[in-house]
């Protein structure tokens, strides 16, 4: 990819955004050599929510959007005349984040608040803007933590709600928040258009290193036809190499199964298992860092561990799933060890793993509908698999579109 004459001024645009977000407050708890980050709602609050002076604002949000001693955003400003907070409106899992996995809370009223939340899964287009349009709002303002995964599902619900906002003509503000797994590298196979589906719109790496911000800017320089009236709230005191407790905030599980943030640093690779018949651990206390299947036996970890991956080592493991694949039914395979994080690759370990349960468990298959490359973004990493490929040609066999896609990436960093 070249950088489009739309991605230099969204380049400038941030730059702008970086230099115009409110100064951070130097009091307080510090990490890292006495740095402290603070989020892009942190620094809007501490400039008196002046961004939204005069605006009748509804928050894209979930479970994650809180503050650093864990009240949530949406709380705090509908307790603050200095913010006409009029509507919520509740991602994938809802607002406050009862559903399950494919599940939302539809529309209702906050029985805390008393506000409407609009739901907006699997809604885009000129269904979302319609939504937007009968809440009233003129500025919908976006915070939710993301893991830093193409298929997690609410960058994209980052993307549908922009494009909506440019068909309904309302200023979007996007308030940033830390990628937990780093922003230092961009890995994994890029989205070929074709495969487009709400695990992924784009064309984007598997684990693309940005922050929600970035992405917005990227969306915008890169993908939307109509470019939104996007606004940035940058974080200070963050840097891409930090992982997500040098942030200081609370981890709050963006969604049922993503319960710390060392789920998080497996998931872009581990993920994938979903596109299988083995468990990837859903139903049990440590999702996607759990994986297996009934008639597995401790000859997957021996033949994951000789690949000799950076950073990872994995444990014959047994387990029973509450829910999911294989509930109630005991099942065999590895727990996922990561035991150096700057060096462990998650996309090259979800192919590993890949390669060596299908060769030491004569029952693996892929899932019927061919999920695996809705997730990878291609028939790519299946058809080689299939074809007896070893995890260095696999991973070879990305770079080159991999490498585009990081140099147009460069020109939408916010952080350096």
């Amino acid at each position: 990819m070249k950088l489009s004459r739309r991605s230099l001024l969204a380049t400038t645009a941030a730059a702008a955004a970086a230099s115009a977000a409110p100064a951070a407050a130097a009091s307080g708890p510090a990490h890292g050599g006495g740095r402290r980050l603070r989020t892009g709602f942190e620094r809007l609050a501490a400039d008196g929510y002046a961004l939204l002076d005069g605006r009748r604002v509804g928050v894209v949000t979930n479970p994650t959007g809180v503050t650093r001693d864990a009240r949530h955003i949406v709380d705090v400003m509908h307790a603050d005349d200095r913010v006409d907070l009029t509507a919520v409106f509740g991602p994938e899992h809802g607002f406050r984040g009862t559903a399950q996995a494919g599940g939302a809370e539809g529309r209702h009223d906050d029985p805390a608040t008393g506000l409407p939340v609009y739901d907006t899964y699997l809604k885009s287009g000129q269904a979302l803007a319609d939504v937007f349009a009968a809440s009233g709002v003129d500025t919908v303002v976006f915070d939710v933590q993301d893991v830093g995964a193409r298929f997690y599902t609410y960058i994209w619900t980052l993307f549908d709600c922009m494009e909506a906002a440019a068909l309904a003509g309302r200023r979007f503000v996007v308030l940033d928040r830390p990628n937990p797994v780093t922003g230092r590298a961009a890995l994994g196979p890029v989205l070929h258009e074709e495969f487009a589906t709400f695990v992924g719109r784009q064309p984007i790496s598997q684990a693309h290193g940005m922050t929600v911000a970035e992405l917005a800017l990227l969306f915008n320089g890169e993908f939307l036809t109509t470019p939104a009236p996007l606004e940035t709230v940058t974080m200070s005191g963050w840097k891409r190499s930090d992982f997500y407790d040098a942030s200081g905030l609370p981890w709050v599980p963006p969604s049922p199964n993503m319960p710390t943030p060392e789920t998080a640093l497996v998931y872009s690779g581990t993920c994938l298992f979903e596109g299988t018949n083995l468990s990837e651990g859903r139903g049990t206390t440590r999702p996607f860092e759990l994986l297996g299947a009934e008639g597995i036996d401790g000859r997957w970890a021996d033949g994951a561990n000789a690949l000799g991956l950076e950073g990872v080592r994995f444990r014959e493991a047994y387990f029973t799933p509450t829910f999911s694949k294989f509930q109630g039914r005991t099942v065999g395979g590895v727990q996922v060890h990561v035991h150096d994080r700057e060096a462990f690759d998650p996309v090259r370990t979800g192919i590993g793993l890949l390669i060596t349960a299908k060769r030491s468990w004569s029952g693996f298959a892929w899932r019927a509908d061919d999920w695996i490359d809705k997730l990878t973004g291609s028939t790519r990493v299946r058809t080689m698999i299939d074809a007896g490929a070893d995890t260095d040609e696999v991973v070879a066999g990305w770079q080159e579109e991999l490498a585009g896609f990081r140099r147009t990436r460069r020109g939408y960093l916010l952080y350096r």
